[in-house]
């Protein structure tokens, strides 16, 4: 491996640019104002810390372990301890922990809580550094989930809501031959890492990690850039979405662990030694499920990728998709376990799209190794002349003073999960906008009586996750379905909306409430967005949808856990969204029942995403929706969908109720019809589907894991053992044209990385199964590395 001077310099510059910028940023200036309303120490509780209130000096000398946990650890929180005993989860204690200017010296890991997030000054990023004798049995300089036992303290698939932005990860004083981590960060949905840099050591046979995952169902990584170390990220989760990771000078830019998927987009690697090793467990015991890469570029990199695939195997584990990415003097693009399997050269080779895995088009599977033709792009979602994706990123407003924020609290809302704060919102929300200002929500839980309207212009950011409460009359009526929170009216504006770091929740039946309801047309060169805003529906407190309300008991819907028609409708009349990192849950388990660790509960929604923009160009980027009664994702009518990652999740409950239970399909909604589909076959036909594309053109789908656990809370229907690959928890889960009795045509679906677990069928096209999980087999899921509708282009 080549280790270049640019290393340095590249720091230098970006230093350089840092200190050139504002050197204050509006969040550490803003008036601390947020609540934790069910919190036990009222409002005592503090949401915000600064860790330089709690001493820290943040000179690069002193040691500020102990003053940055006492940040984090401050109050009623839910603390870690061993599995069974202390605190799993909580939504009672949010905290945002603060950091300003400056090289926090690090001997020993920092601890995070539940629902923690770390910030530093996004124009002169922190540095958090680990000390000379930082010991090298740590598991890391930040650890998001603290062994206490042979398991984590939090149970890794159920770690939400959370993020670290703006910092710096120094390793470079610690000893190269130590095993020094920069986060351990095995995490779930509602989780990120934005705009973090890892400075580790360069030296041969260094031992330093950038991030560290071994567990989990995330989530979302973005803007992250690693230099040096032996790898810079060393990662395995159920599934995740990255975009935008530069590494500099690894030996191993990524080391993959395992994975059901992973999505890479926007990849930059530089002069590693390997860019991406997917080799893990060897070509007779392959850990690595399936990986999609897109719009990414590898240079000056030996071994672009190393895989343990072979056209032998009689499974489709380590399947692999690369589409629009450049291959700059990489000698080998892919490397099998007896030598290359697809050469590159020492010049520029762009390579158009590759797969090894099973292929249908439509027709298969087939397993190849192979050059495909690439994705017909929409030239309204690409940008520059690869025709990359659009992306972007969160907004920070990082260029905008504190005094331009209108924070609701100011304005009069109390946020106490009590208090109608429906006027107070809605007049804050409406003077921001027509003064340019953006609409800051204080920490705390907003209950609202009547739709709020967000009209083009609008800006709004949230601290640590506010939420709006939708309470009342209003959303009771099954028949009659009404916004929470809608955006463009409903005859229809034009403009631009960016709202993010929010959560839409309902409380107690609330069978009418659709939590968001999209109307705003925007242009596709500059298109709304929404991001970490999520929707939760029950298992939490003030939501009056736990455990003593919503048992598992019984087999018919309990009427006061009915509790939300839809997740979010993007309406026929809106255009141009870009939505990043959103969950929509409605809850299968307690995340307040400290007690009992999580108990199951039964809360009942109607429906999740529905795009029916008939203009699209909608981006669904590190999307998850989950436990809805008819479906996850619906494509209806629209055109021009990308989608990637997305994950689902069947209502755990199903088929007793099943899928029509409480909500009847409604065929002028374009819902399942499940007494015409399901004729003659099972009872678990009448479950939900994770996808339905109907009357819609260019899905662009890059990565999607539909997964189906249970019947009625029982797993054995997906319970893998010795020999035997069980996966008939429901019929189908992924469903394009399949009408019933009404006719859909003409859907045009483009694939990369499906991996369904649980379902008889894969694909249903026009009411048939064309893949069956039995032909697709993996280590746990089952894949099809790439699927179309038609011939591309």
């Amino acid at each position: 491996m080549k280790l270049v001077v640019c290393f340095w310099v590249c720091l230098a510059f970006v230093s350089q640019v840092f200190s050139q910028q504002l050197t204050t940023f509006w969040y550490e200036n803003i008036a601390k104002q947020g609540v934790a309303p069910y919190n036990t120490q009222g409002s005592a509780y503090k949401v915000y810390r600064n860790v330089k209130d709690f001493g820290a000096k943040g000179d690069g000398v002193t040691d500020d372990t102990a003053a940055i946990n006492a940040a984090i650890s401050n109050g009623s929180r839910c603390a870690p301890g061993a599995p069974g005993i202390g605190c799993q989860s909580s939504t009672t204690s949010p905290a945002v922990v603060y950091f300003p200017t400056g090289t926090y010296l690090i001997s020993s890991p920092i601890v995070l809580y539940y629902m923690t997030n770390l910030v530093g000054n996004f124009h002169s990023m922190p540095t958090l550094k680990a000390s000379t004798a930082f010991p090298s049995d740590a598991i890391a300089m930040v650890d998001g989930d603290q062994y206490t036992s042979a398991n984590p303290t939090y149970g890794t698939t159920n770690v939400f809501y959370r993020q670290i932005r703006n910092l710096l990860f120094d390793m470079t004083s610690a000893p190269a031959k130590n095993l020094v981590r920069g986060i351990h960060w095995p995490t779930a949905q509602a989780t990120s890492l934005q705009n973090l840099v890892f400075k580790m050591s360069t030296a041969s046979g260094n031992q330093h990690v950038g991030v560290f995952i071994e567990n989990g169902s995330g989530g979302f990584l973005n803007d992250l850039v690693f230099y040096g170390g032996n790898q810079g990220m060393n990662v395995g989760s159920q599934q995740f979405t990255s975009r935008n990771l530069t590494f500099y000078n690894s030996a191993t830019a990524i080391y993959q662990v395992w994975d059901w998927s992973w999505t890479y987009i926007g990849l930059s690697i530089n002069n590693c030694g390997v860019g991406l090793d997917m080799s893990n467990g060897g070509s007779t015991g392959q850990l690595v499920e399936s990986v999609v890469i897109l719009d990414s570029t590898f240079t000056n990199v030996p071994i672009g990728i190393s895989t343990s695939h072979t056209i032998s195997t009689t499974t489709t584990a380590g399947s692999l998709a690369i589409e629009n990415t450049v291959f700059n003097n990489v000698p080998v693009i892919v490397k099998g376990p007896t030598g290359t399997t697809l050469a590159g050269s020492t010049g520029t080779v762009y390579e158009g799209a590759w797969v090894q895995g099973n292929r249908y088009i439509p027709d298969g599977p087939t397993h190849v190794e192979t050059s495909v033709s690439s994705f017909s792009r929409p030239a309204s979602m690409v940008t520059g002349s690869l025709k990359n994706y659009y992306f972007r990123s969160k907004p920070q407003y990082e260029n905008v003073a504190s005094t331009n924020f209108a924070s609701v609290r100011t304005g009069g809302a109390k946020g106490d999960g009590v208090t109608d704060d429906t006027v107070a919102i809605q007049a804050v929300i409406n003077s921001a906008t027509a003064a340019g200002k953006i609409v800051y929500f204080d920490s705390g839980i907003y209950r609202i009586t009547a739709t709020l309207n967000i009209g083009p212009g609008a800006r709004i950011v949230g601290e640590a996750y506010p939420v709006i409460l939708a309470s009342g009359s209003l959303w009771n009526n099954i028949a009659h379905p009404v916004p929470v929170v809608r955006v463009g009216a409903a005859s229809g504006q034009s403009g631009v909306v960016e709202w993010s770091d929010m959560v839409v929740s309902t409380q107690g039946a609330m069978a009418g409430a659709v939590l968001i309801q999209w109307n705003l047309a925007s242009p596709a060169t500059t298109p709304s967005g929404m991001w970490d805003v999520h929707t939760r529906v029950g298992g939490f407190k003030g939501s009056n949808l736990q455990t003593t309300q919503c048992s598992i008991t019984g087999i018919q819907p309990n009427a006061n856990c009915i509790a939300a028609w839809q997740s979010i409708l993007i309406g026929n009349i809106a255009s141009g969204l870009y939505m990043e990192n959103n969950w929509l849950w409605t809850a299968d388990h307690d995340l307040d029942d400290v007690e009992n660790n999580n108990t199951r509960i039964s809360v009942y929604s109607g429906r999740g995403i529905s795009v029916e923009s008939t203009v699209g160009n909608i981006w669904l980027v590190g999307t998850a929706v989950e436990h809805h009664d008819l479906y996850q994702y619906q494509l209806y009518g629209t055109k021009n969908v990308f989608m990637g990652f997305i994950q689902t999740e069947t209502p755990y409950y199903q088929p007793t109720p099943s899928a029509v239970q409480p909500f009847a399909p409604l065929a002028g909604r374009n819902d399942p019809d499940f007494a015409n589909f399901c004729k003659g076959k099972t009872a678990t036909c009448n479950m939900a589907w994770g996808l339905r594309v109907l009357n819609s053109t260019n899905a662009l789908i890059y990565g999607a894991g539909l997964y189906s656990f249970f019947n009625n809370y029982d797993t054995t229907c997906s319970n893998h053992t010795t020999n035997v690959y069980n996966e008939y928890c429901q019929t189908q889960i992924f469903g394009i044209d399949e009408g019933g009795s009404t006719a859909y045509s003409g859907s045009t679906v483009f694939t990369y990385g499906l991996n369904t677990a649980g379902s008889v069928s894969m694909i249903d096209w026009l009411g048939s199964s064309i893949a069956a999980q039995s032909a697709n087999t993996n280590v746990f899921v089952s894949s099809v590395i790439r699927f179309v509708t038609k011939t591309p282009g």
